[in-house]
């Protein structure tokens, strides 16, 4: 597909593109019992990492600087030909250990991913609890067995990423090499559409995926640059021959604090009170809007509820469902929106 055109000088990649091709060789020496040879470890990296070409010369020097880092990489002449694998003082390190306690806790992260099923991170943690499975003594799973059954994971989005596996791979190594991608996106309300985008980060919220990218089709300077796009809505994603640099004064999680949700921001969080009864201001309390909101009680009883958010679709939906207990006081704005959408609600109902 046709995606617009735009140059973008590659800025510090060819490190970025060395450091992963290394790593990806040692997980694929990691499977590999019986070793791999050049041309298997090349054509793996290829595979596997998306490129387009790749010299045997570079398979070789990043295994001289894998070796030359004191990791316990080994060749050895056999029939087939020269083999690289991994050594036994690798495998030493790497041996797992863990308590029935520690298995309780990574069993929970693990329930709690379950929405990333059939993506690499899932993939990731099966393969490291199977990992587990294996080295683990039998008493071990026996007591973690036994304490297990008194917890339980509930209220998980039954939902997987099954669809866009190909898609996430894409925008991780994207994220990674910051690579620009071409996507067609298919908004909530409205058409279809190509963009060009630049991924920072990926990031799970709620049981689903977004990619926090900067729109690579606006000007460097625009307030709106920065947004979440949902992976559900990803009809496709090519990584294109293109590159970006993240600006020096982003911060991902300075960004991700502006909002209550997972609503992007323009650049300007708007700050909203709500008077809320004791027993609003109780649940608030135990389930935070916000890390940095504040909850004060008036001289009338009431509690006053300042928070921050990029959009008023996050606060809203909140003031709704918390029904009488709680009145939106500013800004006007959204206080008049608020009218508009009880007063259409109650219409619709009492029609």
């Amino acid at each position: 597909m046709g995606w617009p055109s735009e140059n973008v000088g590659k800025k510090s990649v060819a490190r970025n593109e060395q450091l992963i091709r290394q790593h990806k060789i040692l997980q694929i020496l990691e499977r590999s019992r019986f070793g791999r040879t050049l041309d298997e470890i090349r054509t793996a990296l290829i595979e596997e990492l998306g490129l387009s070409s790749l010299h045997v010369r570079s398979v070789r020097r990043d295994l001289d600087a894998l070796q030359a880092a004191g990791l316990d990489i080994r060749s050895q002449q056999i029939r087939r030909g020269r083999v690289w694998k991994l050594g036994p003082q690798i495998k030493q390190v790497h041996r797992i250990s863990a308590s029935a306690t520690e298995l309780i806790a990574l069993s929970l992260g693990r329930d709690l991913l379950y929405p990333l099923a059939g993506t690499p991170f899932w993939e990731g943690i099966e393969s490291f609890w199977n990992k587990m499975r294996e080295e683990l003594p039998e008493a071990v799973w026996k007591h973690y067995e036994r304490y297990r059954r008194a917890l339980h994971v509930h209220g998980m989005p039954n939902k997987t990423y099954e669809r866009q596996h190909g898609m996430l791979k894409t925008l991780h190594r994207a994220v990674v090499e910051h690579r620009v991608v071409g996507i067609l996106y298919e908004p909530v309300a409205g058409p279809k559409r190509k963009r060009l985008i630049e991924p920072y980060a990926v990031v799970f919220y709620q049981g689903s995926l977004y990619i926090v990218a900067a729109d690579h089709q606006l000007a460097l300077d625009a307030a709106d640059r920065i947004r979440h796009w949902k992976l559900d809505r990803f009809l496709k994603a090519d990584g294109l021959d293109k590159w970006f640099v993240v600006p020096d004064d982003f911060d991902l999680n300075k960004h991700l604090n502006q909002s209550v949700g997972i609503f992007s921001s323009d650049g300007r969080p708007k700050r909203f009170r709500l008077r809320l009864t004791v027993q609003a201001a109780t649940w608030v309390r135990e389930d935070p809007w916000h890390p940095e909101q504040t909850l004060r009680q008036q001289d009338d009883g009431s509690y006053l509820l300042t928070v921050t958010a990029a959009h008023e679709m996050e606060i809203l939906p909140r003031v709704l469902a918390l029904g009488v207990n709680a009145e939106l006081l500013s800004p006007a704005s959204a206080r008049k929106q608020l009218s508009q959408m009880l007063t259409e609600m109650r219409s619709q109902y009492e029609s």
